[in-house]
């Protein structure tokens, strides 16, 4: 019973060292992850899909629709009144039905703005009391709704309705990649306070054995009481510095687990990516492809457009408005369904109906006015922000260049910092260097790994945010779409 006893704790002991072991990841693993887990993804996706399922909607609205309907049944029991040739009046009793079923078939025109439809109507009436049936019916109608002299909005949501669903899909890919630049911010702040943490393990043990040593030497006379103390004060700073540093990685590890959406409490390994693949971004590509790719580009269009929209809507409602509807089919009557259909009578219908203005106190010039200025507003906007976005690209160009500089001669400096801290506490043992001069090797040599991190940070944030500006991958040389 103890022998099993035994091995199940044996195993369960193994079990938990294998949960506690740590979860290496790396930069591009957590823009992975954050992409598909993230509820910023996740937010990103839904929208995308309501914004196709928007324009869908949009596009069947100028295909044929058909449709049924009517009212059946529609049935009466009442007493009405009736006015007779005297001018009295006589309250009948009245109980019938009177049911009607429509079969139309309708098609917007957009190049008119009008629509065209054919239908087939069937009317039936049930007379209860005189216990008779009729029927009344147009076999086949066509007939045309054709505005004349009016804005013609269809013609414009045919331009500008695409345009937003382009911007829908490019601002998709532009969220995603947006995600991607959060999560760089996460994976640095959660890297820094690591590389915090181990800087600040680091000094607590070189600090507790330097401390010692220099109590040894103080019995032998060959350190001060003052560098003693010195020393001592440097052990207790370094253990507050651990345990700020500790709780600062746990919030950071919180941070990222929570933005990338993960559940997995094991504790994480950052991998450092100071492996930097060289490559070039040509201001004038990716100022070419910023404004072929990313929505800002497309939503400029679409603004202008619609200012011009407004402006011609303006003009046209200020004017004579009228509307031609007219139609032709056939129609009969009779006490079957199928008297309807035998030699049936033609049935025209045509009508103008119109609005002019005559007196409208300067409102209609009021209007255009408006209108003209709202335009001119919109043109003035829109070259405002190509020019902001044309300086936020040629900035963050020549960043990278500079920071893909600057990680290197961090990276040579962190490397100069440790070893001359080496040497520094190689001198002190052998009593040949100063407190103070220690002291000082031990913040250039912390202060250099910092330093080395923040520039892979500044980098790493540049590189995605270039390729949110641009939707352009410049390793590959490829546009970025949906599926990359």
């Amino acid at each position: 019973m103890s022998h099993r006893f035994t091995l199940l704790l044996a195993g369960l002991l193994t079990a938990s060292a294998a949960l506690a072991q740590p979860v290496s990841l790396t930069l591009d693993d957590v823009v992975s992850l954050a992409r598909e887990q993230s509820l910023a993804g996740k937010q990103a996706a839904t929208l995308q899909k309501t914004n196709y399922w928007t324009f869908r909607t949009f596009m069947a609205g100028f295909k044929p629709q058909l449709s049924l309907s009517g009212s059946l049944p529609s049935f009466t029991r009442s007493f009405v009144q009736v006015i007779q040739p005297d001018g009295t009046i006589v309250f009948q009793p009245v109980s019938n039905n009177n049911s009607i079923l429509s079969l139309s078939l309708s098609q917007n025109i957009p190049l008119t703005g009008g629509s065209i439809y054919v239908q087939q109507q069937v009317q039936r009436f049930d007379n209860f009391l005189a216990k008779n049936t009729l029927y009344n019916g147009v076999p086949f109608e066509v007939g045309l709704s054709q505005p004349l002299f009016r804005f013609n909005q269809m013609k414009w949501d045919r331009q500008t309705e695409p345009l937003r669903y382009a911007e829908s899909n490019q601002q998709y890919i532009e969220a995603m990649e947006q995600v991607a630049l959060d999560a760089t911010g996460f994976y640095f702040d959660l890297l820094v306070a690591q590389v915090n943490l181990q800087i600040a393990e680091t000094n607590r043990a070189n600090n507790d054995t330097l401390y010692k040593i220099a109590q040894h030497k103080l019995t032998l006379g060959r350190i001060s009481r003052n560098d003693l103390l010195q020393l001592q004060l440097s052990v207790l700073n370094a253990q507050k510095d651990l345990a700020s540093a500790r709780q600062t990685a746990e919030v950071a590890a919180l941070k990222l687990r929570s933005f990338v959406g993960s559940r997995d409490d094991r504790p994480l390994a950052l991998a450092i990516p100071n492996r930097l693949n060289p490559f070039t971004v040509d201001i004038k590509l990716a100022l070419e492809q910023a404004f072929a790719n990313r929505s800002a580009a497309l939503t400029f269009r679409r603004q202008q457009l619609e200012a011009d929209r407004d402006l011609e809507k303006a003009r046209k409602e200020n004017g004579l408005n009228a509307t031609l509807n007219a139609s032709f089919g056939l129609s009969n009557r009779g006490s079957r369904p199928t008297d309807l259909y035998v030699q049936p009578q033609d049935r025209q219908f045509v009508e103008i109906q119109f609005v002019l203005p005559i007196m409208t106190w300067g409102r209609a010039k009021a209007r255009t006015e408006t209108a003209l200025a709202t335009q001119q507003l919109t043109v003035q906007i829109v070259e405002q922000n190509k020019r902001s976005m044309e300086q936020q690209i040629y900035t963050q160009v020549t960043l990278l260049d500079m920071l893909r500089q600057q990680v290197t001669l961090t990276a040579e400096a962190d490397q100069i910092a440790q070893n001359r801290y080496q040497i520094a506490q190689d001198r002190f043992k052998l009593s040949d260097l100063s407190v103070t001069d220690l002291g000082i090797a031990t913040q250039d040599k912390d202060r250099a790994r910092r330093d080395a991190i923040l520039a892979l940070r500044d980098y790493w944030q540049v590189y995605y945010t270039i390729r949110l500006l641009t939707l352009y991958d410049f390793e590959t040389n490829q546009k970025l779409t949906q599926s990359r």
